[in-house]
């Protein structure tokens, strides 16, 4: 079983405990977003002289190997593994050797578990834009080409009062619209990178945060690094938007 703790302990971890801190079955969604991050944390290391360029190649070809082997299905990604790090890690090991041990230099699984979820997030967040982008086109649409189709208007199960479709329609727009607005508020607040906050106070490899910040498009970096790998309340905002949202649908 590949895992990234427990150095000291001289016996075999109970499958109990295995099984408890697992968290393979879900955050395999992050295969994509935790090999994007790698790669930007170890071209910063290359940078700041911490790796050599032909480690940081190494690296780099490797986690692309990974990522198009897991996409073609030729790699999967199984409960083997305790979670999306340790598939990541061990499966380079495996292919590039020692250099390969480098890849979690300067960093904790807390700061990278957080850049993941913040990436993943964040990704949904555009896509989700995108998507009712092209609902409130489509209501647009219909509102313009309606605007003298006249129907009944409903409250209490009974007609109330005649409108007209573009009306009706035009609801669910504004319905809409500030369904995006909610999500873009959201992704202003997450837009941080926690990366370099390490396990909760950073660390003592002389790293550039910003810099990898930029690589992954993020605006800013999270100030407080306790803050930046513990807190999760942008996942509760997302979830809230996403369920108004749904209530629209």
């Amino acid at each position: 079983m590949a895992q990234l703790w427990g150095g000291r302990f001289t016996k075999e971890t109970d499958q109990l405990v295995y099984n408890f801190n697992a968290s393979i079955s879900f955050d395999k969604r992050f295969y994509e977003q935790d090999i994007r991050g790698s790669i930007a944390h170890v071209t910063m290391l290359a940078k700041q002289g911490i790796l050599t360029e032909d480690e940081k190649k190494q690296i780099i070809d490797g986690l692309n190997g990974i990522r198009e082997d897991v996409e073609n299905g030729t790699l999967e990604i199984t409960d083997k593994y305790e979670d999306i790090h340790s598939f990541v890690e061990a499966n380079l090991i495996d292919r590039i050797g020692d250099a390969g041990k480098k890849l979690h230099t300067g960093r904790s699984r807390n700061d990278q578990v957080a850049l993941d979820m913040r990436l993943y997030t964040r990704d949904e967040i555009i896509e989700l834009d995108g998507l009712l982008k092209e609902i409130l086109e489509v209501l647009l649409k219909l509102m313009k080409e309606n605007v003298e189709t006249y129907m009944p208007g409903f409250t209490h199960l009974q007609k109330a009062q005649p409108v007209t479709l573009a009306h009706h329609v035009g609801a669910y727009m504004e319905m809409f619209k500030r369904d995006y607005s909610r999500f873009e508020d959201c992704l202003d607040r997450m837009d941080v990178s926690p990366l370099g906050s390490g396990a909760l106070a950073g660390t003592t490899y002389h790293t550039d945060r910003r810099f990898v910040a930029e690589r992954l498009g993020f605006a800013d970096i999270c100030e407080n690094a306790m803050d930046g790998v513990s807190d999760r309340d942008y996942s509760l905002e997302f979830l809230s938007d996403a369920s108004i949202s749904m209530m629209h649908l």
